[in-house]
């Protein structure tokens, strides 16, 4: 490409054919993340279709059912199921008998076109200059988030028109030509969600007044429009509950992600908990939107309406999880001076966005409030703190470069299947890693409790027979040696003891330390052994998904004393203390052993000392023995923890190629030499 540009005529025809190989490349990805998109979207299809008739589009249903608000001839908030603007229900309601022969179909479609023409959008509003490729890949790439996003995936199961205010923002500010225009569209906008009018201000103060007035005009005339249709209607919603607090769900409810649900459910309440919230909230409005404005003039306006919709969920007095698209679209925010920390932000908000609060923090009573709170913590780090770059920043379009080692020679001239995952050198966002660490092992124990259904009862009789199964083979091969190893450990309590704490505490300890001490000290090698320990895992839950077994200590008949766990009640479906909390017929293959080989590999290998490389070794030889005594693992599982470890090994050399075999000493580089080293580099 760079012979294309800038080059003679000596590299045009290599320039040429260079060029055009790109351009398929970028051809077959764009397609594929085409296909990708409009998988999702079946997908969304067919789970809310799929759903039982009277579970799907409930708060649809609410509205326009057979007993819905919108028959009833009193008013809408009777019943205080109905949560949106006297307006909202004005509108609606001619659409009552049109809406209830298509609730199904109709409703989820019609959501549907609203999402892929809201993601358009967004992808034609990304701040300019764009490259050729983020023009082509942003609109499939923008849908596919969205397709994933809870906001989303609430809006169609529900049937909610959270999706309709939002999709007005945006083409009220980058589709319409005309500043009237744009107005009526946000106006209307705030007239179904009144946080809308947040953008009035941004208008205002970037120049775009006639927008401004436009908007607080057609919001203020379509409110008294329902207002002289529905005066006590008008009354309840604007007056008797204050915009609409208290309808719907209760305010402390988790679903309502913004301060005033947080106060609640901090066990604030009263004038005390009021106070404060509209002291939070009136200094989250001034900070966030004076960020708002200052990006809008910087050429981000994307990036404003992104600060502008987290400042209204933030202040909202209710938020419910419907209405948190704004939060999607502050991925589009640049983070950071380095390559490697660009993707902190988009990463983690994508995270908060697409998966459940339990699995981005740890089940623990101290973290409950951040757990509880996580979009919201999201919402107000948008809003406050991210520091967005500048687009006249120089970090803007180069930021500083990843290191590269050169590549290393392999048996095969095709592998590195993904060269540019094996040769960095550089140590990556260490925020990052724990956040995909986390959320990498939160799905690792829903797929352990997935295996069997979701429950150890549902499993019970396939992993008791699979038990049966692997016992046979161990009696044929002669290596049946549990009952004996148990039984002897038992007699002895020091020995019971050591192992009992050996297998509950090193299964964590020893790999965190092997890889906090690699991410410190050796970064490349730190990359080599993540890759390998996460294939191996991949490639474990492989195993117990299509195996479901059970260990020795949950075999009847079988004499196995649990020395962990206690005694086990095999009577009742659901037995022993941990079996309501994870899935205990996820032993093979044993990742106890896998991961001490592992580790017992990786200090061999990498270790400066003998000492070192045997005390390594001693660790998977002890959890062996630990998960054997204690009757949590078959002989056989252990062969199969080994063989996922070499599948790792196998899978990182396959896709990364060899290990680096030099670390690359960072050297200090000043900007203004960064900068004439990349000029130099492109011309």
């Amino acid at each position: 490409m760079a012979n294309v540009e800038h080059g003679g005529r000596a590299g045009n025809a290599f320039g040429a054919g260079a060029a055009e190989r790109a351009k398929a490349r970028l051809r077959v990805l764009r397609i594929g993340l085409w296909v990708i998109a409009g998988i999702l979207a079946v997908r969304q299809l067919a789970v809310v279709l799929s759903t039982p008739k009277g579970e799907r589009v409930t708060d649809l249903e609410t509205w326009v059912g057979t007993n819905g608000v919108l028959h009833v001839k009193g008013s809408l908030y009777d019943s205080t199921k109905f949560t949106g603007t006297p307006f909202g229900g004005l509108v609606l309601k001619p659409l009552t008998r049109s809406a209830e022969q298509a609730l199904g179909w109709g409703w989820t479609f019609g959501t549907l076109l609203l999402v892929v023409a809201l993601g358009l959008v967004a992808a034609r509003a990304l701040p300019k200059p764009v490259t050729r490729r983020a023009s082509l890949l942003a609109a499939p790439v923008t849908i596919s988030l969205l397709m994933l996003s809870l906001p989303v995936r609430n809006t169609l199961y529900l049937g909610q028109t959270s999706i309709i205010p939002v999709l007005l923002v945006l083409l009220g500010c980058f589709a319409v030509r005309g500043q009237r225009a744009s107005g009526v569209l946000i106006g209307l906008a705030a007239a179904l969600q009144p946080t809308v009018l947040l953008f009035a201000p941004l208008l205002w103060f970037t120049g775009r007044r006639h927008a401004a007035v436009s908007t607080g005009v057609t919001f203020a005339a379509l409110t008294a429009v329902a207002w002289a249709a529905m005066p006590h209607d008008s009354y309840t919603y604007w007056v008797h509950h204050l915009a609409g607090v208290g309808l719907g769900g209760k305010a402390d409810d988790l679903a309502n992600q913004s301060l005033h649900g947080a106060l609640l459910r901090l066990g604030l309440e009263g004038p005390l908990e009021i106070g404060l919230f509209l002291l939070l909230g009136a200094a989250v409005a001034v900070l966030g939107m004076r960020r708002a404005v200052r990006y809008a003039r910087d050429g981000q306006l994307l990036l404003a309406v992104a600060i502008t919709g987290c400042v209204a969920v933030a202040v909202s007095p209710t938020t419910w999880q419907h209405q948190l698209l704004w939060v999607l679209l502050a991925v589009v925010g640049r983070v950071g001076k380095k390559t490697s920390d660009r993707y902190m932000w988009p990463v983690a908000v994508v995270l908060v966005m697409t998966l459940p609060a339990k699995m981005m923090l740890p089940n623990m009573p101290a973290l409950y409030p951040l757990r509880d709170n996580v979009v919201l913590m999201a919402a107000l780090a948008a809003a406050l703190l991210v520091p967005f770059l500048s687009r006249t920043s120089e970090y803007y379009r180069r930021p500083i470069p990843t290191e590269y080692a050169p590549p290393v020679p392999t048996r095969w001239s095709r592998l590195p299947l993904l060269p540019f995952l094996g040769r960095v050198f550089s140590r990556p966002n260490l925020l990052l890693e724990l956040l995909l660490i986390r959320v990498g092992y939160s799905a690792y124990q829903q797929v352990r409790l997935a295996a069997t259904g979701g429950s150890n009862a549902g499993g019970r009789v396939t992993a008791e027979q699979h038990g049966d199964q692997i016992l046979s083979m161990e009696r044929f091969l002669h290596i049946d040696i549990e009952r004996w190893v148990n039984h002897t450990v038992v007699k002895i309590d020091w020995l019971r003891s050591f192992f009992d704490f050996y297998y509950a505490s090193f299964h964590f300890i020893v790999p965190l330390s092997v890889l906090a001490v690699l991410y410190v000290r050796r970064p490349a090698d730190y990359r080599w052994a993540r890759s390998a320990l996460g294939f191996a895992t991949l490639v474990a839950l492989v195993g117990f998904w299509l195996y479901p077994l059970a260990p020795p200590r949950l075999m009847p008949g079988l004499g196995i004393v649990d020395t962990v766990h206690g005694v086990q009640d095999f009577s009742k479906p659901d037995y022993g203390t941990l079996t309501a909390l994870t899935n205990q017929y996820a032993a093979m293959p044993s990742l106890h052993f896998g991961w001490s080989l592992w580790c017992g590999v990786v200090i061999a290998i990498l270790a400066a000392k003998w000492w070192m490389k045997a005390l390594g070794l001693l660790h998977p030889f002890f959890t062996a023995s630990a998960i054997v005594a204690t009757g949590n693992h078959w002989i056989l599982d252990a062969v199969g923890g080994a063989m996922v470890v070499a599948a790792g090994f196998g899978l990182t050399y396959l896709l990364q190629g060899p290990r680096p075999l030099e670390q690359l000493k960072p050297v200090e580089v000043s900007t203004r030499e960064r900068v004439a080293v990349t000029g130099r580099t492109r011309s």
